[in-house]
């Protein structure tokens, strides 16, 4: 795995232990440019497994940066992989559900990368809605595989964009204004 673009683009990252879906180059290519410029914006890094999208966020811009992973076997490799980060990333070691239902910060953009066995995509989303997680210029991603249909409203948001990567989905909500 590797950053791909940015100030740290080319460096190379750790692999955890245990079960890792890393994103295709492609698909984190594909999502950057799609979300532009990161400057001075907040991103949130949900099932973060090595990290790769949080710092693939702090290479481009991003200032601040959470990221969230329950996996106790990654924490290690997660911290050591956030040491080339240009800004701090802050780390949470809880579900993305729990983290979300204390959180008090509200970012631009929210990244979930859930394992494909996940079965709780919408109320990931409606979550994220319900506890005001998200800016309201923000945009909400949702990577799944594409046998898992989503709605194109979920709550007070609506898909804006889908991209398609193999038998893999990214999901773009914002609120419906």
């Amino acid at each position: 795995m590797r950053i791909i673009g940015g100030v740290l683009k080319g460096q190379i990252l750790k692999c955890p232990v245990g079960v890792i879906r890393p994103a295709m180059d492609k698909m984190k290519e594909s999502i950057f440019q799609i979300i532009g410029e990161l400057s001075q914006k907040s991103f949130l890094d949900l099932f973060s497994g090595s990290a790769s999208i949080a710092l693939e966020a702090s290479s481009r811009g991003a200032q601040t940066i959470y990221l969230v992973e329950k996996d106790k076997l990654k924490v290690n490799t997660i911290l050591e992989n956030i040491k080339i980060s240009p800004v701090k990333i802050h780390c949470k070691f809880m579900s993305a559900e729990l983290f979300l239902k204390r959180n008090k910060e509200q970012f631009d953009y929210i990244f979930c990368d859930p394992p494909f066995p996940y079965n709780f995509h919408k109320e990931l989303i409606d979550l994220i809605y319900s506890t005001g997680s998200l800016k309201k210029t923000g945009i909400v991603m949702i990577h799944r595989p594409s046998e898992k249909i989503l709605p194109e409203i979920i709550n007070g948001f609506k898909r804006v964009d889908q991209r398609i990567f193999g038998r893999s989905v990214v999901d773009f909500y914002q609120y419906n204004v």
